[in-house]
């Protein structure tokens, strides 16, 4: 019996020391303080590394290493500037539109047509114009579309839709491209700013039909300096964006390091915002705007009273150096 009752006392003694070790080891865990998602930035950008099993080329190696906070850039700020840069702008053209009203021609249409650009312009013009429209609709879909679309759309329609977005975005980013060289290398010449273009700025190209801004219509030449405000814009940013998306298009052939990948999709949409704000004032500006505009990127020509209007030093030249021509 003695020996029954030893046997209990050991077995009881051995629980209540195990017992008492587990609580001692969890109260000395709760003691150690818990690194927050910014210290641990901290020390992986100081070159910590850990411990695993593996034995590959940066076993030892966190997958990323940039702040965290980077990637909440994208949905706190990249996304809505990219909704507000498209549908903003647009809401806003269409408020100014029912204040202002529209640039008329004075006298209406001359009925003469003047050759302004060549067959060649127009398709470079359509080269870089049409995809660069797809792409700031798939592009949207793409930065913006989880944060703004998917919530009100079933789960198999949003995976199809955003899968569609990917394809044509990545099929229209060459064209796209090709586009943007030829306009940079063929247009740069008539992009020059001049002096003149400042006092264009001053009165909004004589857009505006109230105030001390009516009846104004600034000097230009065959840009004005809206048009060549636009021009450079796309110039700098077509770059930057062609730049970054090759990066991202093609990462087997360049092998960009995680941080760089990231750099370049901020870029990406730094420079997509831009240029979409650019693209919605240039196309009301063309289209609605400008009466008479949107001719010149459909045949080529131009009214004589819209080239009179809004491009007169352009007209003056071409009737001196004998370059008119009209439109048979």
């Amino acid at each position: 019996m003695n020996k029954l009752f030893k046997q209990i006392g050991l077995s009881l003694v051995l629980m209540f020391s195990a017992i008492g070790l587990a609580q001692a080891g969890s109260s000395q865990a709760a003691q150690q303080p818990v690194a927050t998602e910014g210290q641990i930035w901290s020390q992986l950008k100081a070159g910590a590394t850990g411990e695993t099993t593996s034995q590959g080329q940066f076993h030892n190696q966190a997958i990323n290493t940039y702040d965290l906070r980077v990637l909440e850039l994208r949905s706190d700020l990249l996304a809505p500037a990219l909704m507000a840069a498209l549908f903003g702008m647009i809401i806003v053209f269409i408020l100014f539109i029912k204040v202002n009203g529209i640039s008329k021609l004075h006298g209406g249409f001359s009925g003469k047509l003047v050759y302004r650009w060549s067959k060649l312009d127009v398709s470079i013009h359509w080269l870089g114009a049409i995809p660069c429209l797809l792409l700031i609709l798939t592009g949207l879909s793409l930065l913006a579309g989880r944060f703004f679309f998917q919530p009100y759309m079933p789960e198999s329609m949003w995976s199809g839709f955003v899968y569609a977005a990917k394809q044509i975005h990545d099929f229209m980013a060459i064209p796209f491209m090709l586009g943007w060289a030829l306009m940079i290398t063929l247009w740069a010449k008539n992009q020059l700013p001049k002096m003149y273009d400042i006092k264009w700025m001053l009165v909004v190209g004589g857009y505006i039909n109230f105030g001390p801004f009516k009846g104004k219509h600034p000097d230009a030449g065959f840009a004005n300096a809206g048009e060549k405000l636009w021009f450079w814009a796309f110039a700098l940013f077509g770059l930057l964006i062609s730049a970054s998306g090759m990066l991202m298009l093609f990462p087997n052939l360049f092998e960009p390091s995680r941080n760089l990948s990231l750099i370049a999709l901020v870029l990406h949409s730094v420079s997509a915002i831009i240029i979409t704000a650019f693209s919605i004032v240039h196309i009301f500006m063309a289209t609605v705007m400008s009466e008479g505009g949107m001719e010149c990127m459909k045949s080529g020509y131009c009214d004589e009273t819209w080239a009179t209007q809004h491009h007169n030093l352009w007209f003056d030249e071409i009737k001196e150096n004998g370059t008119l021509k009209y439109k048979d």
